[in-house]
């Protein structure tokens, strides 16, 4: 599975993706969507590219846009 699958998962609906925390070096596992049906009015998804060494995602857990470095990301999983 790729960056590519990953985003267009993201796109419809939740998934759930686990990474390395940069500052912390914790792993994290976080309830992420780019579905606009699960974000909040007033907040608008910007333009994803899976070339990007960061993917900004609604983070369903912490109700905010969180950025996520590629290169942390060990698995996803959709739900």
């Amino acid at each position: 599975m790729t960056i590519e699958d990953m985003i267009d998962s993201l796109k419809k609906g939740v998934v759930n993706i686990t990474f390395k925390k940069i500052d912390s070096g914790e792993i994290r596992k976080m309830p992420s969507t780019l579905k606009q049906d699960l974000i909040p009015d007033g907040t608008k998804i910007q333009s994803i590219s899976s070339n990007s060494d960061t993917i900004m995602v609604w983070s369903l857990d912490k109700n905010a846009w969180r950025d996520i470095r590629v290169d942390t990301i060990s698995s996803w999983e959709a739900v």
